[in-house]
């Protein structure tokens, strides 16, 4: 189902301390987190897990520090498809989820491109061969352009909640 066809799920002032907190450090305990919001523990874990029933909450991360493991090189490419087609880009979208260094993927409109990809690789080097005989050599990839990240200015993982009510 396309995400403009599901349900947005009300959640009320409680809930969105709950997801604010859990966005700042999802590795509270529950003892934690309901001292954060103002609730006693039962409460916290019954909205919490409500949350999670409801689809708001998706999963729990850790974020890794992708420099000190070497990963220093961080690549924006812009891709173009020979075909718009459901099938070639369904294809696309299967192959590029098969790539590690692939972030984030990305079906966009209003540029020349057709996909938006965030790539994280060690270096150039590593960069090249990923270009050459990984994203090049998909099927219907008609055009790449790359640039590179030279600081990360904002880098967050965090929703805006303040426009819920």
């Amino acid at each position: 189902m396309p995400d403009t066809e599901k349900t947005l799920v009300k959640i009320d002032k409680l809930d969105r301390k709950i997801l604010e907190q859990l966005q700042k450090d999802g590795s509270l305990t529950n003892q934690q987190l309901a001292e954060k919001v103002g609730l006693s523990p039962s409460p916290c874990l019954r909205r919490v897990r409500a949350l999670e029933e409801a689809g708001i909450i998706v999963r729990t991360v850790t974020i890794l520090d992708h420099k000190k493991l070497g990963l220093s090189l961080t690549a924006i490419i812009l891709i173009g498809m020979d075909r718009h087609t459901p099938e070639r880009f369904a294809a696309f979208e299967e192959q590029v989820g098969e790539y590690p260094e692939v972030q984030e993927c990305y079906l966009i409109t209003g540029q020349s491109a057709d996909y938006m990809l965030k790539v994280v690789v060690p270096d150039m080097d590593h960069y090249h061969h990923f270009l050459l005989n990984r994203i090049t050599r998909i099927p219907g990839v008609s055009g790449v352009h790359s640039s590179f990240v030279l600081r990360r200015v904002i880098d967050s993982t965090a929703l805006p909640l303040g426009y819920l009510s």
